[in-house]
């Protein structure tokens, strides 16, 4: 049904560790609109899906984020790698630390585990799509400009 390509849709190449980044990263790979239940709405949400080509693109859309969820585990790895004990307490990177170390471990920016209990499918087209509109809105809100550095 795959075809998998051992690369990146798009390369990630981060220079400097950044482990407080690292942790509002995480929330995109595994916070309640982060790209593995993006994945698993989409998924899922194509077997009730009554039109052949809605089902399509219902399964096209969840195989985009499963490259979304693949960049976004390069991204935390490339921020994480070789910290130093002072940057991981520096970057309150300590609490996630303990349990995981530099281990991608999909989870809401507040430390809360991936779970299929944030999203919903309901069997009704219309709804299921709703909800993925929202959720898909939820992430990609602007947020505020900060002082930040670029990280690429």
């Amino acid at each position: 049904m795959w075809n998998y390509e051992k690369k990146l849709q798009y390369p990630v190449n981060i220079k400097n560790p950044d482990p407080a980044y690292a942790k509002i990263i995480l929330t995109q790979l595994g916070g309640p609109d982060g790209e593995m239940g993006a994945t698993a709405r989409y998924m899922n949400q194509r077997y009730t899906m009554p039109y052949a080509s809605g089902k399509a693109i219902l399964t096209d859309i969840a195989t985009e984020e499963m490259a979304h969820q693949e960049m976004i585990a390069a991204i935390v790895y490339q921020l994480t790698r070789n910290l130093t004990p002072e940057q991981i307490r520096e970057g309150g990177f300590d609490a996630y630390f303990v349990d995981h170390t530099t281990g991608i471990y999909p989870q809401s920016a507040a430390g809360t585990p991936f779970s299929t209990a944030t999203l919903q499918c309901n069997g009704d087209p219309m709804t299921d799509l709703f909800e993925d509109l929202a959720a898909e809105g939820a992430c990609c809100t602007p947020q505020p400009k900060t002082a930040r550095t670029p990280l690429l």
